[in-house]
C-alpha cells in the first residue's frame, strides 16, 4: 500500500510539469462485479468506490484539473436487482457527506448532477438537491454526476427543446449548428472532456457525454472503479499527455 502511494505520489509530480486536460470524464464500471468477484456485500462494494471517487476528487483539486465528471447511474440500470437499493442508499449518503464535506467548501468544488435524477426516489432526490445547494455559488472546481443518465437520451432532450424552441418561432431550423444542439445539452455550460477514463471490462464508453466526448482521449484501465486509485489515475493523465 505505501509503495502504491509513493508511486502515486511521483507520477502527480511529473504531470504537473506537462500540460494538463481541463475536463476528466470517467465512468465508474464494474463495482456490483467486483462486489461478487471478492464475496463483499453490495453496501461495502458501494462504500469503497465512493471513498475512490472522493480521493479522484482530492487528486483533481491539487493537480488543478477544472472539470471532472462521473458516470455513477445509467438510465437502464435494472431497477428490480438486488444491488438497486444499496446503491442509492450510498448515492444518497455520499450526496449528505459531499454537502458537509470541509474539503469541497474550503476548495470551493461545485457541485451539478446530469440525467433524470429527479425521477428517483425522494431520499436520493432530497440529498442531491441539498450538495447542489450548498454548493450553488462555487467556481473553483466543477465536479458533475451523471445519474439515471443515457447519453442518447441527453441527445434526445436537446431535440426536443429545439423542437419547441422551432415551434415558438425563436429558432429557424436552418441555422441550427452544433454550437445551438451543445447549448440545449445537459452539459451547456461546461467544455467537453479532453480525457475519458473507462473503467470496467468492456471496450465501449456505454454512451457517456456522447456528444461531447468526440474528440476526448479514451484511457482503458481494464479495473474494476474499486480497483481503480491514483496510480491508474496519474497514468491516465500521462497517457493523455503523450497526444496522438
Amino acid at each position: 500500500m505505501i509503495g502504491r502511494l509513493k508511486e502515486a505520489a511521483k507520477k502527480e509530480k511529473d504531470v504537473l510539469q506537462i500540460k494538463l486536460p481541463r475536463h476528466v470524464a470517467i465512468t465508474m464500471d464494474g463495482i456490483e462485479t467486483w462486489a461478487v468477484k471478492n464475496d463483499i456485500s453490495f453496501e461495502d462494494a458501494y462504500h469503497k468506490a465512493f471513498l475512490i471517487l472522493r480521493s479522484t476528487v482530492r487528486s483533481q483539486v491539487k493537480l488543478k484539473i477544472p472539470i471532472t465528471s462521473f458516470y455513477v447511474l445509467d438510465e437502464s440500470y435494472d431497477k428490480e436487482s438486488e444491488s438497486y437499493g444499496p446503491f442509492l442508499d450510498a448515492i444518497s449518503s455520499m450526496f449528505n457527506e459531499l454537502a458537509s464535506s470541509e474539503f469541497i467548501n474550503e476548495n470551493k468544488v461545485k457541485i451539478s448532477v446530469l440525467g433524470k435524477w429527479y425521477n428517483l426516489p425522494g431520499r436520493v432526490v432530497d440529498s442531491i438537491k441539498n450538495a447542489i445547494e450548498e454548493t450553488k455559488d462555487y467556481d473553483s472546481y466543477f465536479v458533475n454526476f451523471c445519474i439515471n443518465y443515457s447519453g442518447q437520451g441527453e441527445i434526445v432532450d436537446a431535440v426536443k427543446l429545439l423542437g419547441m424552441q422551432i415551434r415558438a418561432g425563436k429558432v429557424d431550423p436552418e441555422l441550427i449548428d452544433k454550437e445551438l444542439i451543445k447549448e440545449n445539452l445537459y452539459t451547456s455550460y461546461f467544455l467537453p472532456p479532453n480525457l475519458a477514463i473507462k473503467n470496467g471490462n468492456t471496450k465501449s464508453t456505454g454512451g457517456f457525454l456522447l456528444w461531447d466526448s468526440v474528440k476526448a482521449k479514451i484511457y482503458f484501465t481494464n479495473k474494476l472503479f474499486p480497483d481503480f486509485d491514483r496510480t491508474e489515475f496519474m497514468d491516465a493523465i500521462r497517457e493523455y499527455q503523450k497526444g496522438g
